[in-house]
């Protein structure tokens, strides 16, 4: 028991405090405002484990040189993510979005100092994160209310003779017949007249998977709306 209290009363303990709220706020984002319009689990998991990885990493790296420690630790880190790509599939913006947060926040409760702090003094970072995890939480709240995400999802569809755009109103009723969606947008990448084929990015309302599939390479300036 002795043990507990004097790992609590340190400053790992006041890590591990800042963990769990981070962790817990995270898991908020993720699992109530994320997951439930997209479904993706595998973005679920690395979420997840990225709040894991950042916070103890940061935290180590603070500890380092604990006098010296400055912000500069932290926007280090981004310019390691920002170079870093995935070997998989594109990640959507909406995804992105998320893992900038996950990471911030991530960031935010691990570079915390309490060191020499008193108590009142560590209730008070504690309630300042309290905050931010508020704010944060509140503002993409607020986004998903107000700006209604919409799917997408690339096709490769069999008649290139509809792309024209006198006949937009066919294709999307073709393509509404075809998907079983509710179609609002549908831009058109590339064409192969050989295969009497041709690459379609479809938007469309209802809660889904917001799928951009690594199956069709289409350059960004090929797209085109009709």
């Amino acid at each position: 028991m002795d043990v507990l209290l004097s790992l609590f009363e340190s400053d790992f303990g006041n890590a591990l405090v800042r963990f769990a709220l981070c962790a817990l706020v995270n898991w908020i984002i993720i699992d109530k405002l994320y997951y439930k319009k997209s479904r993706r689990r595998d973005f679920f998991f690395t979420f997840m484990l990225i709040t894991v990885a950042i916070f103890f990493l940061v935290y180590f790296m603070m500890g380092m040189d604990r006098g010296k420690a400055t912000m500069g630790v932290g926007l280090g880190l981004f310019g390691i993510f920002s170079i870093m790509r995935y070997r998989t599939d594109t990640m959507p913006v909406r995804e992105m979005t998320y893992l900038f947060i996950i990471v911030c926040l991530s960031v935010v409760h691990a570079m915390v100092d309490v060191a020499g702090l008193t108590v009142s003094d560590i209730g008070g970072e504690l309630l300042k994160l309290v905050v931010i995890d508020i704010v944060v939480m509140v503002a993409i709240l607020l986004c998903e209310i107000k700006l209604k995400v919409q799917s997408t999802k690339l096709i490769q569809y069999d008649r290139p003779e509809m792309v024209k755009p006198e006949n937009r109103k066919e294709l999307i009723a073709d393509l509404e017949q075809r998907t079983g969606l509710k179609i609002t947008k549908v831009d058109v990448g590339g064409i192969d007249f050989l295969k009497d084929s041709v690459v379609l990015r479809i938007t469309y309302d209802g809660e889904g998977i917001n799928e951009v599939d690594g199956q069709f390479k289409v350059r960004k300036s090929q797209w085109r709306e009709i």
